[in-house]
């Protein structure tokens, strides 16, 4: 048994009226614009060439995604100038031209995290959206009364209470973090640290209609994720038509595309969420460990040519119930690599592994395709080796003992249904099926 340390966070929003909200919120995307802007210019772009590198007594060479790669500036001296730059045109409190320099950083350290990435182009950010974050030395919260007051001026102030919101309760005891000021709302971040004993590990791989979990405690689980599909195929059928719509009737068109759009996004994420609850429910005191999967890569057409394989693809949002798993347990992630060509007996990598079913030249070992990847991220969590001896003694017992989980999308428990006696067995075909049975 170990102790690892949880922190939730849970957001909920307050509304308020105030004129001055809107006011500041204007000056605060122009202020951040300019920040931005002012960055943009100084950033330097330097030559990164090939680099030679030796693994396993092997030489070889390794090219980065970009040649040029981008360095924003980040001496004192230039944070200074830019503060008194943007100190010219400031009506409010000094403490927000520093917020509003950390969240121009915090914007170009993303750009530039994604361009090397491949996943932005080499474009100055936009701010598009309306938000103020407040800093916390612009705040002082009173958790008897349950008010937070905000500081815009020197002796001006906004005050928020959330002691007759609806989730007092729930929070009741957390701490708060910085807020992020609306034009009608504010959103409220609350935080809690707690202590979390792991009494067990749970590996799972992730695909197209299940998540395949295992433990040595319990054995291989079986994650249910058709309603999941089920649901996303509903809600793109009616979004299919309101884009037939929007191409004829651009009014119309658009207000469908938007509604349609807007419940196929509630739909799921609260059918990801439920899933996400349930298997956090069903092993309450474990650590999860997933794959971390890149899945612009997977339905990128130069990894993958079939468009219909792409497509069924892009319907499972695998990052969407890890990230709800994260807020409710300890998550780790391991990298996928040869999980599903390796065999976890031996170690022997197949280089075309076809079909369902696993089997590997050397070993001779026959097994499902998902319960082997499951296992191989076991050991790459664990850094245990290939062992034959290891696997027949902790796996091979647990083959056939099986947990399948499902979604119970109108009740609270998760739906568990009991082991399975054997694999399912093939059943050889009729020659008769469709014409009239012989006599």
């Amino acid at each position: 048994m170990t102790l690892e340390s949880l922190e939730r966070i849970r957001t909920y929003s307050v509304l308020i009226n105030d004129r001055r909200i809107p006011q500041l919120i204007s000056w605060y995307v122009k202020t951040l614009q300019k920040a931005i802007d002012i960055i943009w210019k100084n950033v330097g772009w330097k030559i990164v060439p090939p680099r030679v590198v030796e693994s396993k007594n092997k030489l070889s060479v390794k090219i980065s995604l970009k040649l040029h790669q981008p360095t924003i500036p980040k001496s004192s001296s230039f944070k200074r100038s830019l503060r008194n730059e943007l100190m010219k045109d400031n009506p409010y409190a000094s403490h927000w031209v520093d917020a509003v320099i950390r969240t121009a950083y915090s914007i170009m350290e993303g750009w530039r995290k994604r361009y090397l990435r491949g996943k932005a182009r080499r474009v100055k950010p936009r701010v598009t959206r309306g938000f103020a974050r407040c800093k916390i030395t612009l705040m002082k919260v009173d958790y008897e009364k349950k008010t937070i007051r905000i500081t815009l001026k020197p002796y001006e102030y906004i005050e928020v209470s959330y002691a007759d919101a609806w989730f007092f309760e729930r929070v009741n005891g957390w701490r708060i973090g910085e807020v992020i000021l609306k034009d009608n709302r504010v959103l409220i971040p609350f935080k809690k640290v707690e202590a979390v004993e792991i009494n067990d590990i749970m590996v799972w791989d992730c695909n197209e209609l299940e998540l395949t979990g295992f433990s040595p405690k319990v054995g291989f689980i079986h994650v249910d994720l058709r309603p999941l599909i089920t649901t996303r195929i509903i809600c793109q059928g009616r979004r299919s038509k309101a884009q037939e719509i929007a191409s004829k009737k651009l009014r119309i068109g658009r207000k469908l595309l938007e509604k349609y759009s807007g419940k196929e996004r509630n739909k799921c994420s609260d059918v990801e969420r439920k899933i996400a609850v349930q298997i956090v429910r069903a092993f309450p005191s474990a650590m999860h460990v997933f794959e971390r999967l890149n899945k612009e890569d997977m339905i990128s057409k130069g990894r993958n040519g079939s468009k219909w394989l792409r497509k069924r693809i892009a319907r499972i949002s695998w990052m969407n119930i890890i990230r709800e798993v994260k807020r409710r347990a300890i998550v780790k992630e391991v990298n996928p690599k040869d999980t599903s060509k390796t065999c976890s007996r031996c170690g022997c990598k197949v280089k075309d592994p076809r079909g369902q079913i696993f089997k590997c030249p050397r070993c001779k070992l026959v097994i499902d395709r998902q319960k082997n990847a499951s296992v191989n991220i076991y050991l790459k969590k664990m850094g245990f080796p290939h062992c034959c001896k290891w696997w027949d003694e902790v796996v091979k017992p647990l083959i056939h003992h099986e947990l399948w989980v499902g979604v119970a999308l109108m009740g609270t428990k998760p739906m568990i249904w009991s082991p399975m006696k054997g694999d399912l067995m093939a059943v050889k075909p009729k020659a008769y099926i469709g014409l009239s049975k012989p006599m």
